[in-house]
């Protein structure tokens, strides 16, 4: 497993290739945005038809990070279904799935602006969670401190070899780390936007994914 450790007021804390958080001490795992069910919500309102596999393409990759830390508790850091309705409507196979993933652990489920209210899975069902040193929550908050959220979708843009290279990333700085959007038909926002330029502080690092996740420097002008 190619993380990247790095700390984060007082907890060790790892970066995963795949955009999970991982917190050895407590056995914990975060994943932010999963969106299932993308592709339904996406046909049900007259949008563009896309390939209906995004739902098993993400549960596949959280099933692997869950082999690969064997977490106590995991934490879906909200907007985990696209809209309720797609949490209603889940295919049988699929929904079987994710509860034999969830099955012998403690799994919180934190709201987020898409699934504003309960899923029928289980787990519990939490508006921000206070763990230790850390604040878990969807959408940052001004003035808040050891908080860990989602929403934003962060990614970064960097020159490599005279091309432009954009990958999603995790943002850090002294008071709060955004994750990355953890589904598979999930967009960015790049960091060098206003929306989270003005969010992060002015020494804030970027952790961008790949095989081996990398920290740098946050970019700060445009793609």
């Amino acid at each position: 497993m190619n993380s990247l450790p790095f700390d984060f007021r007082g907890a060790s804390l790892h970066a995963l290739p795949s955009g999970a958080l991982w917190w050895p001490e407590r056995a914990l795992l975060c994943v932010s945005d999963l969106h299932l069910g993308k592709s339904d919500r996406m046909a049900r309102r007259g949008g563009p038809m896309l390939p209906p596999y995004e739902t098993q393409e993400t549960l596949d990759r959280l099933a692997a990070d869950l082999a690969a830390t064997e977490p106590r508790e995991v934490i879906c850091l909200g907007d985990s279904f696209d809209d309720l309705a797609a949490s209603r409507d889940m295919a049988t196979p699929l929904r079987e799935r994710l509860l034999g993933l969830m099955a012998g652990r403690r799994w919180v489920w934190i709201l987020g602006n898409h699934d504003p209210g309960p899923v029928d899975l289980g787990g519990t069902h939490l508006a921000d969670y206070a763990l230790g040193p850390l604040t878990f929550r969807h959408i940052a908050e001004p003035g808040a401190a050891g908080e860990v959220s989602g929403h934003y979708h962060p990614k970064a843009r960097v020159p490599l070899r005279g091309r432009s290279l954009s990958r999603r990333c995790f943002l850090l700085d002294e008071a709060r780390l955004i994750l990355p959007a953890y589904g598979a038909y999930t967009g960015g926002l790049d960091c060098a936007r206003p929306e989270l330029a003005s969010l992060m502080g002015a020494r804030a690092e970027a952790i961008l994914l790949g095989p081996r996740p990398v920290r740098l420097p946050m970019p700060r002008q445009p793609g």
